[in-house]
């Protein structure tokens, strides 16, 4: 099922089915069903959580203290499936990066700093024991499942998710904000989270778009992607100096530092353009434009159904 909420379901319903949903599709992952390789299986596991926290922070409000304790729950999942990925991340962030600047980088192509990753890969793999930890990871998320029918979550409606969907606005703008006037990387990746928040939350209302929020969403997906190809800059950056000697020789150490301090500088600039247009309109305006598509979506709905009842 799509992550999203369907016209005429409830909204506790229709959270608590995308959250068994996510839970599952992890699970699966996880335990290796499907084609995908095992990198890619924890890749795709790590977003299913990141999406069940997208919706934990809609209701935040109405959970209260179960929030707080479900998203530390899935915090810490994510974190140790981190573990595995962070290591296949790195060499996917260090690829393009090679390749956007084959041009400065000459015969080389900092190919020693990519055999160093790689082993440094092969050697997490190996010391962690990654199968059986991911599936006890598997089992223990299926468990967390049967909790959430008892979420108390009661509220429907627009009203259900309109303080949620206002709030990420909000935290969105001060982070941006925040980020413009500090430029310090942990204040860019408190953007990103911001931004991938907000990319969620329009997601999972597609069902009530107009013909203005797929382009909306592709300008979300793109800050997203922006922001987080900058941190992943950042940490690798962080990886490669903590072991200079491992990885190459002091030269190609520091063009590979120049230039990913060339590519932040292009990456962020071009987040705070777009984040400008985005976080352009106020949070409570964006709520009331949501709801009326949120109204009208409803109200066709409705019309379908008694249609499809005189027939």
């Amino acid at each position: 099922m799509a992550y999203r909420l369907k016209l005429g379901e409830p909204a506790p319903e229709g959270i608590k089915r995308i959250v068994r949903e996510e839970i599952e599709s992890a699970a699966r992952h996880l335990n290796g069903a499907g084609d995908a390789d095992r990198d890619e299986a924890i890749h795709e596991a790590r977003k299913n959580i990141k999406k069940i926290r997208g919706v934990l922070r809609l209701v935040r409000s109405e959970l209260g203290e179960i929030y707080r304790q479900e998203n530390l729950f899935f915090r810490d999942a994510g974190r140790r499936l981190s573990q595995f990925r962070d290591a296949c991340a790195m060499i996917e962030t260090f690829d393009p990066l090679r390749k956007k600047y084959r041009a400065e980088l000459g015969r080389g192509g900092l190919a020693s700093i990519r055999r160093g990753l790689i082993a440094r890969k092969a050697q997490a793999e190996q010391q962690a024991g990654v199968q059986e930890v991911l599936h006890g990871m598997a089992g223990v998320l299926l468990q967390s499942a049967e909790r959430v029918e008892d979420w108390p979550l009661s509220a429907d409606g627009f009203g259900a998710i309109s303080p949620g969907l206002e709030a990420t606005v909000r935290l969105g703008r001060k982070a941006m904000a925040r980020a413009r006037k500090h430029p310090l990387p942990e204040n860019y990746h408190e953007w990103r989270k911001r931004v991938k928040d907000h990319w969620y939350h329009v997601r999972l209302l597609d069902s009530v778009w107009d013909g203005t929020m797929p382009a909306y969403e592709r300008r979300l997906k793109d800050l997203e992607t922006w922001l987080g190809e900058d941190h992943n800059l950042v940490v690798l950056q962080e990886k490669v100096m903590a072991e200079p000697d491992f990885y190459s020789n002091e030269p190609e150490i520091a063009l590979f530092v120049r230039l990913i301090g060339k590519y932040h500088r292009e990456l962020r600039g071009n987040a705070l353009e777009l984040g400008a247009r985005i976080y352009g309109e106020k949070p409570r305006q964006f709520g009331k434009e949501m709801r009326r598509m949120w109204d009208d979506g409803q109200s066709k709905s409705d019309r379908l159904a008694r249609k499809r009842s005189r027939l």
